[in-house]
């Protein structure tokens, strides 16, 4: 990998500098055609996501979970990287080495995944095939034909369900199984599909409100079929899921909630840790930097707790804070009615910091209420390809009295703008790059985007109220956080009391909200990692371009440079704004 460093160093500064692109034009062509026909088979293979993007072709399909359709996914990915590495990397631009780089890497890792067959969990409290109604949110009702493809992806859904279970049997036989914990909390959401009249089941949706174009007739006659598609092949399949769950899956789970009790478990999580940091840092040293960033953020917090002249300990703040009627609302409806008033007073002031915005909108919504009791406080979901279907933030409405005001400013900044949907909208916009760039990326920076958008909160207006101070410090201490009790979890055998402690004693954020975070890292190892090293490495790298354009350093400049080229590792990413600092100073020198 060295040599092929050195190389994407040396392209990155051939493009940023304004280098021409000599290439050699057969293997440029043989490594586009490659892109294009391995999208081509992401979008085949994962019908789901394809439909999300827009692309209708595989409407009618669920993605095949058979164990044969698996092994051969993993055989063409050898093949693919075989394929890549039969072309001249040296004779590409400097664009197309990047492009070459960031493909291999995302090849490998899916090439190593295989050998730890998590795809035999196919589901958790977080979703699964007991989720699979809310693709409807994501898809487009406007016409016949989109009713029809659901109803076929309706009568389908039983070879999908006794595929996921037969993937479940096997992790069984193999001992790759989820803990206790975490699939004690799925029963009651496939109960939730479970209903006597098919017309109040999640996955009838779409038709409880067909659009005037479609006759009467016509829709008379797609709900009918749409009912007698759910009442055979999905409710049915869910009373199969839930009798296996309770009667072969729960019995057998085990008690341990680490990484490090499954087959091969401490090189699975060292890979985990890889994977999502995109760096080679071992568990020892994030939890070391974990530590490190709690007793910082810990000292600002405490500062904060002495301007407000509270008398009493930092603990007594937090159960404050936590318990406090005055910080809580108490009907949903007013709770998103506050989420959506904060998103409408970020808005305008974004081009403060950026200069460069996505044409895609994005709208605030519930989290499904089947869902919302077992997941996090809110999530985003991109915006199809063909902008058919904004971007949508996510909000948990579920109990009120544990959604604390102080953190709904810094959340909506993370998951709506500058966040998430600034980032993954402006990513899919880059008409110039590859599609597995444009639609995908790596965690530690999409995530770390997310967390350093954060940081920014000040400069759009936002924590003026010294809570709302506080909460911007709750979500990064949350963060940090993670890397300790993640890291504690999965290599250090740390109960999963002993994370939650940790996790209450160190952050104001509501026990119910502490609990779904632990569970949440049981069951997506690795995962909660991202965060926080892709915060600190772009917050360095800021700090280091401050530090050498001085009065010049233009914040919507050093944005623009980070966002310019997708989601990437984070050493690419460092090669990326040096090249940039290159750059500006010899604009700088001209200009001057």
């Amino acid at each position: 990998m060295i040599a092929g460093k050195v190389l994407v160093i040396a392209a990155a500064a051939a493009l940023l500098a304004g280098q021409p692109n000599y290439a050699n034009a057969d293997a440029t062509a043989d490594l586009n055609q490659l892109f294009e026909d391995s999208w081509e088979r992401t979008l085949r293979e994962n019908p789901t996501f394809a439909s999300s993007l827009g692309d209708l072709r595989y409407n009618r399909k669920w993605p095949d979970m058979s164990l044969a359709g698996i092994a051969l996914s993993h055989a063409d990915d050898r093949r693919t990287l075989a394929r890549l590495k039969q072309i001249d990397r040296s004779a590409l631009s400097a664009a197309d080495q990047i492009n070459y780089e960031l493909f291999m890497r995302q090849t490998e890792d899916q090439i190593k995944s295989y050998r730890f067959r998590r795809f035999l969990l196919p589901l958790n409290q977080r979703g699964g095939i007991q989720t699979a109604d809310q693709l409807a949110d994501r898809l487009t009702f406007n016409d016949v034909k989109a009713y029809e493809d659901w109803i076929a992806r309706l009568r389908a859904f039983d070879v999908y369900m006794d595929q996921t279970i037969k993937l479940m049997r096997r992790g069984i036989k193999e001992g790759r199984i989820h803990p206790r914990i975490i699939m004690q909390r799925v029963p009651a959401q496939v109960a939730a599909q479970i209903v006597d009249n098919p017309a109040k089941s999640p996955f009838f949706a779409p038709f409880q409100d067909m659009p005037d174009s479609i006759s009467d007739r016509k829709q008379d006659r797609l709900k009918t079929r749409a009912r007698a598609a759910i009442k055979q092949g999905v409710i049915s399949s869910f009373r199969r899921l839930a009798k296996f769950i309770d009667k072969s899956y729960l019995p057998i789970t085990p008690d341990q909630v680490g990484a490090y009790a499954q087959p091969d478990g401490e090189a699975f999580y060292q890979y985990r840790v890889e994977r999502y940091t995109t760096t080679s840092l071992t568990a020892d040293e994030i939890h070391e930097i974990g530590k490190t960033e709690v007793a910082r953020i810990r000292g600002e917090m405490m500062e904060i707790i002495e301007n407000l002249n509270f008398s009493g300990s930092f603990d007594d703040f937090l159960e404050f804070l936590r318990t406090d009627p005055q910080f809580y609302y108490e009907d949903p409806d007013e709770l998103l009615a506050g989420y959506i008033a904060i998103t409408k007073r970020i808005d305008p002031q974004i081009p403060r910091l950026f200069n460069r915005l996505p044409k895609a909108r994005y709208i605030v919504k519930p989290i499904p209420d089947a869902i919302a009791p077992d997941t996090t406080t809110a999530y985003y979901s991109q915006p199809a390809a063909d902008g058919s279907r904004p971007g949508t933030y996510f909000v948990n409405l579920y109990r009120p009295d544990v959604r604390p005001k102080y953190e709904m400013e810094v959340l909506s900044v993370h998951e709506a703008v500058p966040g998430h949907h600034l980032q993954i909208a402006l990513a899919q916009e880059l008409g110039d790059l590859p599609a597995f760039r444009r639609y995908g990326g790596f965690t530690a920076f999409v995530e770390g985007w997310g967390l350093y958008s954060e940081s920014l909160g000040g400069d759009l207006g936002l924590y003026q109220d010294p809570y709302s101070k506080f909460g911007q410090l709750t979500y990064e201490m949350w963060r940090a956080v993670r890397l300790v009790v993640d890291t504690g979890m999965h290599a250090k055998f740390w109960p999963r009391q002993k994370a939650i402690d940790f996790f209450m004693a160190n952050a104001a954020k509501t026990e119910l909200d502490i609990i779904n975070e632990i569970d949440r890292y049981i069951a997506w190892p690795g995962q909660a990692l991202a965060y926080k090293i892709g915060e600190l490495k772009i917050k360095q790298l800021r700090r280091q371009s401050e530090q050498e354009l001085g009065e010049d350093f233009d914040i919507r400049r050093f944005h623009n440079a980070v966002l310019s080229s997708g989601a990437v590792p984070l050493d690419i990413l460092e090669d990326q704004i040096n090249q940039w600092l290159a750059a500006e100073n010899e604009r700088l020198t001209i200009t001057r």
